[in-house]
């Protein structure tokens, strides 16, 4: 029972689970993608942008430290909410911090903040999902949870985007259309913490893991690791992990940089408006309704049959930015078609790397953990190119780096080959 009276041990997971997705998908978004147009819009050059926004991903990376305390302390309902709360003072934060003559120390501070609590948010989430559906529905709302992850990203580095665009192409200076486009985020947020304390279902597995000393919570810290790097195929499953996405990693932090730098130095010249229309608009129908498809079809045909498909439909539309980068068009129709290609590639390949994640970690005592160490995982391979990834651009020029990436497919389809080779279902 909830303080308002209302019995939810049951809820019908359309009510929670999007807007659940939304608020998860959304801080990862402003920190390591709406970032980039931000920095480049006052005046920051490829490498430190991708660096610094890079950088800002590493709470996603070890987070599997402190992920066995989410289990320990409190439920994962209580840790929901509170996230959202402190997601919503590190956006405000921003908002403020974008008027001072130190902005930038005090912006990449508070990026840190809701980075924090956003990787803390996943940890809890991700758990909550598992407790509080079955593996049927797990299963069947895998693409659902994707979709709106990946639409709360488009919306976020599309609508949010295009929103500011409009504002500094109307002739406001851009700290002052940033500063309220994050005072607008931080309110979604608060909006986010109340709607998900009301809607939440209290599933009776959601309790805290309590131990009783320092001693046994060590020693169960310990576990939570020594489990995971037990279990069979570890060493197939970390390679998968790691290098599935390598060639996203790559690609991810100079799309938007290559949409807004000049044609003369091999970018596309779009206004940080048309960049927002494309993603936001185009690029949000390409990602939900590839995760849709690609939920409908892992319900019925299984991870196994699904991998090849999935990893293929996951890098090949990548080339369309080679295509871009040669040509270099105008033409907002074909660049916007594009975008709705290789983005329901994305939404439907990806949905092959979560469930490969989920299959992992079950029947695990310490589900929430292990799935949290495979995000943090996750999150490594995508950091660490990414880091990199704007250097090696401004040393190669767009179109020898968009080349690059496709041959960095190759890696993608070895690690698949392997897993697939090790899968049993």
């Amino acid at each position: 029972m909830l303080a308002n009276g209302l019995k939810t041990s049951r809820r019908n997971p359309w009510f929670w689970i999007p807007s659940l997705y939304l608020a998860e998908g959304f801080p990862n978004a402003v920190v390591v993608t709406v970032a980039v147009v931000l920095l480049k819009n006052l005046g920051m050059d490829n490498g430190r942008v991708a660096f610094f926004t890079s950088l800002l991903y590493l709470p996603w990376v070890i987070k599997p430290f402190w992920a066995p305390f989410v289990d320990m302390f409190s439920t994962k309902r209580k840790w929901i909410v509170l996230m959202q709360m402190a997601i919503f003072i590190g956006l405000g934060a921003v908002s403020g911090a974008l008027h001072t003559p130190f902005w930038l120390s005090i912006t990449l501070g508070a990026l840190w903040w809701a980075a924090l609590s956003s990787a803390t948010h996943d940890i809890a989430a991700d758990g909550f999902y598992m407790l509080a559906l079955n593996e049927q529905q797990q299963a069947f709302y895998v693409g659902i949870r994707s979709t709106f992850y990946r639409a709360a990203n488009m919306l976020a580095s599309g609508g949010v985007v295009w929103l500011a665009g409009r504002l500094i192409s109307g002739g406001n200076d851009p700290s002052a259309a940033w500063s309220l486009m994050f005072a607008a985020m931080a309110l979604l947020f608060l909006i986010f913490a109340l709607w998900h304390w009301m809607i939440l279902p209290v599933p009776e597995s959601d309790v805290a893991n309590k131990a009783n000393g320092a001693r046994e919570i060590l020693g169960d810290f310990v576990n939570t690791f020594v489990t995971f790097f037990r279990k069979p195929g570890i060493g197939v499953a970390m390679a998968f992990m790691l290098l599935y996405r390598l060639p996203e990693a790559i690609l991810g932090k100079m799309v938007q940089p290559f949409l807004l730098d000049k044609t003369i130095d091999g970018g596309l010249q779009l206004t940080t408006e048309q960049v927002g229309l494309a993603n936001g608009t185009f690029g949000v129908a390409g990602i939900v309704l590839g995760g849709i498809v690609g939920g409908i079809v892992m319900s019925r045909f299984g991870l196994r049959k699904c991998l090849w498909p999935m990893a293929l439909m996951l890098t090949l539309p990548s080339g369309f930015y080679c295509y871009l980068a040669f040509a270099l068009p105008s033409d907002m129709t074909l660049i916007c078609s594009g975008i709705v290609l290789e983005q329901f590639g994305y939404g439907f390949g990806f949905t092959a790397y979560m469930m490969y994640m989920m299959m992992f970690c079950e029947g695990s005592e310490y589900t929430t953990s292990h799935y949290a160490f495979c995000t943090g995982l996750m999150a490594l391979g995508l950091m660490l190119p990414a880091m990199a990834s704007g250097w090696i651009q401004q040393a190669i020029g767009y179109q020898d780096f968009f080349s690059l990436v496709m041959i960095l497919c190759v890696v993608t389809f070895i690690v698949t080959a392997i897993a697939y080779k090790n899968m049993k279902r």
